[in-house]
């Protein structure tokens, strides 16, 4: 959930302020607009935009039911998206990766970059209805609101994609929560359900990171980077399991990297007593799982002239509740290989963000970094004019902040992997700048389980999640990034 600890206070909050926004029910993923038994399209969603393709996706489902979670039953449809340059002229077709299926998923490719193009998805017929905003002011389906009072067609123009030549691509992904097993748990009230997997499916943190680590096959990427929970409760075997799954990605701490979370946390009881003492408290599994024997829970290392710095966001006593934290001696660190790095290419990962705003949610100190360690990082990267870029997880969201205190660098929260709208982000590195486009996981069973979880918190979800524009979940910056270089191996090459 946001930040993975609303509390019960938090959500009384919440929907105090939902309700006087919309009725109980408003917030749920669909527009029920056919009659009882027909097939309707719903929750149309512009996923990613880049300046040569976009990713369109929705769900059709039987009107007149209710699958026990908010939503239809969902019913298996055809799947098409009709778009071109005028709104009035329709004369391209893109169809989806799987021929009949409720949960859709279609690219439209050859694009040109700059262009304005205007769509409609459609299936048995029938147009798709967007996703719903009712508690932020967002677009789930154009950079700008036409169609949005007449039923379409949608608009998006696409970016200018970055200067120079590309060098290499970085996925970055978080809260993958291997080892839970319901989502959308919040505060122990029985009206908020947390919503398991189907049935005889397997357990949906394995499926959704199984088809990660698939699906970013075809952006031939270098290097993974996994900012933090890593596993449900730090549990051995879950711990152990990411690992495995992780690897086919690569080999650890060559391709791929992960950082500390909250969940991964050292723990009290019998089923960590076989892991090395913590630092803070309890029994520390996620440690001796990544950075056996004395190694510290953070890093810096070069890739391709990339300067990575991993840090371990959960560096202190707590129950997981409350803010992150860096120790002293991680921070002391931090700051002397800022200042060792100051003009190369720099990126930092790390689970809990620096900063948390524009949310339909209430916004706590748990939800990011200490305050006051936050406020001394910004000063950190005001004189570090290398660094572009910081990757966090733990709100479960996708966003992106500019702080002014910093506004060189680029904070980036990514959507968990584990959830809806649950998948990556492709960090695309040119001599001159990147871009950043996130893609939903898109295996059939991911696609079913992310549209089963959007269901969360009664349906409100989704505008929490998802990204309240498009450009919190794609972006693209211009930047001297000379210093980089291709790298002499590909992560996946050394999986296959």
């Amino acid at each position: 959930m946001p930040g993975c600890d609303f509390t019960r206070r938090d959500l009384l909050r919440w929907s105090a302020a939902a309700a006087a926004i919309a009725p109980l029910g408003a917030g749920t993923a669909y527009a029920d607009t056919g009659t009882a038994g027909t097939i309707a399209p719903v929750n149309l969603e512009l996923v990613t935009l880049a300046e040569d393709h976009a990713v369109i996706t929705w769900y059709t489902g039987q009107s007149g039911t209710d699958d026990g979670l908010g939503r239809m039953v969902p019913a298996a449809a055809d799947g098409l998206v009709r778009y071109g340059t005028n709104p009035t002229r329709l004369n391209r077709v893109a169809y989806g990766i799987s021929g009949h299926t409720p949960y859709h998923y279609v690219e439209l490719t050859h694009l040109e970059p700059g262009q304005t193009y205007y769509y409609q998805a459609y299936s048995n017929g029938k147009a798709a209805a967007p996703s719903q905003f009712t508690l932020i002011a967002g677009n789930a389906v154009g950079t700008s609101d036409h169609g949005l009072g007449t039923g379409g067609p949608y608009e998006f123009t696409t970016p200018q994609p970055p200067q120079g030549s590309h060098l290499f691509s970085v996925i970055l992904c978080n809260d993958l929560h291997l080892g839970e097993t319901q989502a959308g748990l919040v505060g122990g009230q029985p009206q908020y359900i947390g919503i398991t997997q189907e049935p005889g499916l397997p357990p949906y943190p394995e499926v959704m990171l199984s088809s990660l680590v698939d699906d970013v096959r075809r952006f031939d990427p270098a290097y993974l980077l996994a900012a933090g929970d890593i596993s449900a409760e730090a549990l051995p075997n879950d711990l152990s399991r990411a690992g495995q799954l992780l690897s086919r990605f690569g080999r650890y701490r060559e391709d791929y990297f992960v950082t500390r979370g909250n969940h991964d946390r050292a723990h009290l009881g019998d089923a960590y007593s076989a892991c090395r003492a913590g630092q803070w408290q309890g029994n520390d599994c996620f440690h001796d799982a990544y950075f056996p024997r004395d190694e510290l829970t953070y890093f810096s290392k070069d890739l391709s002239g990339l300067h990575v710095i991993g840090l371990d966001t959960y560096d202190k006593a707590g129950n997981g509740g409350d803010a992150g934290g860096l120790s002293p001696a991680q921070l002391d660190w931090f700051r002397r290989d800022l200042e060792a790095h100051r003009d190369q290419p720099t990126l930092v990962f790390g689970h809990h963000p620096l900063v948390v705003q524009d949310s339909a949610f209430p916004i706590t100190p748990s939800n990011s970094v200490d305050a006051v360690q936050a406020a001394q990082i910004l000063d950190w990267y005001s004189k570090t004019p290398g660094l572009f870029l910081h990757h966090a997880g733990h709100t479960h969201r996708n966003h992106r902040t500019v702080s002014p205190l910093a506004p060189r660098v680029t904070m980036q929260e990514i959507a968990a992997a584990k959830e809806y709208p649950g998948g990556f982000s492709v960090l695309r590195l040119h001599t001159k700048g990147y871009a950043l486009n996130f893609y939903k996981s898109r295996s059939e069973l991911a696609r079913r389980w992310s549209e089963r979880s959007r269901q969360e918190i009664l349906g409100y979800w989704p505008q929490f999640a998802f990204g309240n524009t498009v450009a919190d979940r794609n972006t693209a910056v211009q930047r001297d990034l000379s210093g980089l270089r291709r790298p002499h191996h590909q992560g996946l090459a050394a999986a296959v």
